[in-house]
């Protein structure tokens, strides 16, 4: 039977590991430029491809990490460098020529991953899926995922009418303010793994 406790835990956990209200000034920075169809691809692309890697590692996740000889926090501080690497692009402003590979590569990385399908979601699904009971326990985790990615899809999608409002100006803004979010949460990401690593020896 479907658990509404099971439900809006992990549905209220990954609110606050993916942010959707976070991400909107990233997805923003990341796609300015594009046309509005472009955008709109894009923003489904990187939920789409978010959605991809948190269902493999819900299915199969613990045995991939087993089988790669790669820990949780080893994962956490690989993301984070990652993050941080895209953050230091935002804020020298070399996020211009919006070729098409370009937008498909900026879909996939880092929105997609991993900055929705990140090291603290993905953790989080693994742990559900392992604790959940029964097809009632297993329904209700995928439900609570699936419900994330949808909206995580529609404040993306809808963002992009900020971007007619405030113009190249505001977008040059948000682009840096974004930078600097996104180098302070790779920077927490690295010290967490750091953390985890010492805390484990």
């Amino acid at each position: 039977m479907f658990d509404v406790a099971i439900f809006g835990s992990l549905f209220l956990t990954l609110f606050v590991i993916m942010d959707p209200p976070g991400i909107t000034p990233i997805f923003l920075a990341l796609t300015a430029g594009r046309p509005a169809k472009v955008q709109r691809k894009m923003a489904l692309q990187a939920v789409t491809v978010a959605f991809g890697v948190i269902a493999v590692f819900g299915l199969l996740g613990q045995q991939i990490l087993d089988y790669l000889h790669v820990s949780v926090p080893a994962l956490m501080i690989a993301g984070g460098l990652l993050l941080l690497l895209i953050a230091l692009d935002l804020l020298t402003g070399k996020t211009d020529e919006p070729t098409q590979t370009k937008d498909v590569n900026v879909a996939l990385v880092p929105l997609g991953m991993p900055l929705l399908a990140g090291p603290g979601a993905i953790v989080s699904v693994i742990l559900a899926v392992q604790h959940a009971d029964g097809l009632g326990g297993q329904l209700s985790v995928w439900s609570a995922i699936v419900a994330m990615h949808v909206v995580l899809w529609l404040t993306m999608r809808y963002s992009l009418v900020i971007i007619r409002v405030i113009k190249d100006g505001g977008v040059v803004l948000v682009t840096r303010l974004a930078g600097m979010m996104l180098s302070a949460i790779a920077v927490q990401q690295i010290i967490n793994g750091v953390t985890q690593v010492i805390q484990n020896s």
